[in-house]
């Protein structure tokens, strides 16, 4: 992969963080937990609260967790992606289990994105402004997420009703430069009554505070100062929260099954660029249809991330960001692939690799 690409997205990366104010809601802030853990959710173009059952919902929807039955016992699952045509890797891990009520189950999930040997030039200049390449040490900028979750089910008159929630921790690293912690928590719920599931989830339930610090030596400094470069300054981050709304139906026609599901994200750090943009609450659709054979064989497509872009003669088209995908279930083993294209009409697509085991408990003699 070319490196001089690694640099202009890590900018991305470095100036959409805490840099200018000590204090202040930050829009995009903690974007890299909204790309989507898991193949499945990717190729469904992320519209999965509703229908969500498995380890990955504690990145969706928590009060999935309990959605799973008590007999598939510990489930581990791990995603692989890379994205930008290969600059930025995107690494998921976790597992869940059931308590000693089978009914409630805990989990804990590791996410990772991060741009890895990024050229640090600052130190690139020697004293009579001569070039020395060997001067040339290479960083990455990386985000972590720590989820820790738990979720059970609620007793209801009628339907069946789930809750769930995480807590989640976040550190950001640029290289030798600047690091953040981060706290926050989501909630969410699932109900299902006949076909029908229905979901409400609420990220950043308290909004999530990343404080910033940072460290550049002097000589470091002093090259920002030359090349009109702002020093950044300790800092906290705010992320707001966000709402997603969610409704799925499944059709059942002998052995093979259909779920479409609709998602709607509602963000409250001001006006973006989506299918409905306004301050401070923008809407952000979903859509994404799963098909399988006997819960063995699975096709799935979605669309999401509908954007409206200029063009060179000022007027405003339509993009979106199509998916697709296929999953396999063998015994306690699921495998999920998808191709999707971040919708920013660059072809830089992205294959998505996402594996489910379940260990089951030893049946009791």
């Amino acid at each position: 992969m070319n490196k001089a690409l690694r640099l202009p997205v890590f900018l991305l990366f470095f100036f959409s963080g805490a840099l200018a104010y000590p204090v202040y809601a930050q829009k995009y802030s903690n974007e890299f937990l909204n790309i989507g853990v898991g193949a499945r959710a990717q190729a469904l173009g992320n519209s999965v609260i509703a229908n969500i059952n498995d380890v990955t919902a504690s990145a969706w929807n928590p009060a999935g967790l309990a959605g799973m039955a008590s007999d598939k016992g510990l489930q581990i699952g791990a995603m692989h992606s890379e994205w930008f045509a290969g600059v930025g890797k995107f690494d998921y891990l976790g597992f869940t289990l059931p308590l000693a009520n089978s009914e409630r189950r805990i989990g804990v999930s590791l996410i990772r994105f991060g741009i890895d040997e990024i050229p640090n030039t600052l130190s690139l200049y020697e004293d009579d402004g001569t070039v020395n390449f060997d001067n040339l040490r290479e960083f990455s900028a990386a985000d972590y997420a720590l989820l820790l979750s738990y979720a059970q089910p609620v007793k209801t008159k009628s339907g069946k009703l789930l809750i769930g929630g995480n807590v989640k921790v976040i550190h950001r690293r640029i290289g030798p430069f600047a690091t953040a912690w981060g706290f926050g928590l989501d909630a969410g719920v699932q109900y299902q009554n006949g076909n029908w599931q229905l979901a409400a989830v609420v990220k950043d339930l308290t909004s999530t505070f990343n404080a910033w610090s940072f460290n550049f030596s002097d000589e470091e400094k002093e090259v920002l100062e030359l090349t009109d470069n702002e020093i950044p300054i300790s800092s906290v981050e705010v992320t707001k929260p966000q709402l997603t709304l969610g409704a799925a139906r499944r059709f059942q026609l002998n052995k093979i099954g259909l779920t479409p599901e609709l998602d709607v994200l509602i963000t409250t750090d001001g006006k973006r660029n989506t299918l409905i943009s306004s301050n401070p609450f923008s809407i952000d659709p979903a859509l994404g249809v799963e098909a399988d054979y006997n819960q063995f064989l699975f096709l799935r497509a979605g669309v999401n991330q509908f954007q409206r872009i200029t063009d060179f003669d000022g007027e405003k088209n339509l993009t979106l960001r199509p998916s697709f995908g296929v999953g396999l279930v063998i015994s306690g083993f699921h495998i999920d692939y998808a191709f999707t294209d971040p919708g920013d009409s660059q072809n830089l697509y992205s294959h998505v690799i996402s594996l489910l085991l379940n260990v089951k408990p030893k049946k009791r003699q």
